[in-house]
């Protein structure tokens, strides 16, 4: 299956930043980042796939139990892409929600950019 924009999205958030499987996780990154993909969030930047690694990897240790699941439908065009999503307890409402806005460069994902929505009161 090719990789489209809309499949790498939500590859990313359910194998990547959804798998707690080390080796399965990377084996995602390797597969559908570029060697040299950037992924910015309001921690900073990650450069490269183990960087990439690392960060997902700290995300995961730091809410255990957590899932992630999309809010609505993945929207793309040209290489570009969004996709809202929602992070925590398996059948609870999301304690975290975000939007991920991804660059697809000869099939692969070379830029991903996480925004947080503000916290309700």
């Amino acid at each position: 299956m090719a990789n489209d924009t809309e499949t790498l999205l939500k590859k990313n958030l359910y194998e990547v930043f959804g798998e707690r499987d080390a080796g399965k996780r990377q084996a995602a990154i390797a597969a559908i980042w570029k060697e040299d993909g950037i992924f910015i969030d309001p921690s900073g930047a990650h450069i490269g796939q183990a960087a990439l690694e690392e960060a997902v990897a700290r995300l995961l240790e730091q809410f255990p139990g957590f899932v992630f699941t999309e809010m609505g439908r993945a929207e793309t065009y040209h290489g570009i892409g969004r996709l809202a999503w929602g992070f925590g307890p398996p059948n609870e409402a999301p304690k975290v929600t975000g939007l991920d806005i991804v660059v697809v460069t000869d099939g692969r994902l070379s830029a991903l950019y996480t925004f947080l929505d503000s916290p309700t009161a």
